[in-house]
């Protein structure tokens, strides 16, 4: 079975222009029969599609719950909780990694690098975390190999980190346009019905392969230099949106329930995820 992992939908993503009916129906077309919504810091994606197509259609199309985080210190990381527990402080921006691996771990789920040998600020291995502590790539679950809009020197710099560091390769299109949707995957040897199915999966590390099409059509590579720019801009907003976070962050680290939830789980499966960990 192939997922994208690694999906931007209008619903969630101020950045995408593409609704998750138009992803779905895409994803379709190319025989792709999952999606991971991954928006940046929200689930507004994934609640859309619960709260207004779940149940309605596309019975035989899997939309898992997934989230694209800013950290404060290592870029992007992909998040995977399992059904039952979407934890509010993951819609936060600005954790330091350490405490976000600790955090996502103590509640079932898993994590990993979005490109990781990608822009600065935006990507782990650019980072100033990795410098000062490479050490907590391996507590990562998962690395992202296969990322359709990075350029091929970049997948291949995260290949080479997985399998130095023994670590599963996903593979995700990263699409904020119609016409990059599904142009990355990961495969699966089984079919991946729930965000559990995916965390075990990837947590006994199965045969799963990461795979796709370049995308040359994305921002970066339409205004070269100046992308330059554009990535610095981030490293404020990021910085700064991280600061007016902070005490709404330490608020929900005292309060946040293990199961804030958005589907039903069986608690006993649950405690014996955290187990592991």
């Amino acid at each position: 079975m192939k997922i994208d992992m690694h999906c931007h939908v209008r619903e969630g993503s101020i950045d995408s222009k593409v609704p998750i009916e138009e992803f779905i129906k895409k994803l379709q077309s190319k025989g792709i029969g999952g999606m991971l919504v991954t928006d940046h810091d929200t689930y507004n994606g994934y609640r859309h599609w619960k709260n207004t197509i779940k149940g309605r259609k596309y019975k035989d199309f899997v939309v898992l719950k997934g989230i694209e985080y800013d950290t404060l210190d290592a870029g992007h990381i992909l998040i995977i909780m399992p059904q039952g527990v979407k934890m509010r402080l993951l819609e936060l921006r600005g954790l330091p990694l350490s405490l976000l691996i600790d955090f996502v771990h103590h509640n079932g789920g898993i994590c990993g690098p979005a490109h990781p040998c990608g822009e600065k600020y935006l990507s782990f291995t650019n980072t100033k975390r990795w410098q000062k502590s490479p050490e907590l790539i391996e507590k990562f679950d998962f690395i992202e190999t296969f990322n359709a809009c990075e350029p091929p020197q970049s997948n291949e710099g995260a290949k080479y980190l997985a399998e130095k560091y023994g670590k599963p390769g996903t593979g995700g299109s990263d699409a904020h346009k119609l016409d990059c949707v599904g142009m990355g995957y990961t495969e699966f040897p089984v079919r991946i019905e729930t965000e559990l199915d995916l965390i075990r999966q990837i947590r006994e590390k199965g045969e799963i392969q990461s795979g796709g099409e370049y995308y040359t059509k994305t921002t970066k590579d339409k205004i070269g230099k100046f992308n330059k720019l554009l990535i610095f801009s981030f490293w404020f907003y990021n910085r700064g949106g991280a600061l007016l976070k902070k005490h709404t962050r330490k608020k929900k680290i005292n309060k946040e329930q293990p199961l804030d939830a958005i589907d039903p789980i069986e608690i006993p499966y649950l405690d014996k995820i955290k187990r592991k960990h």
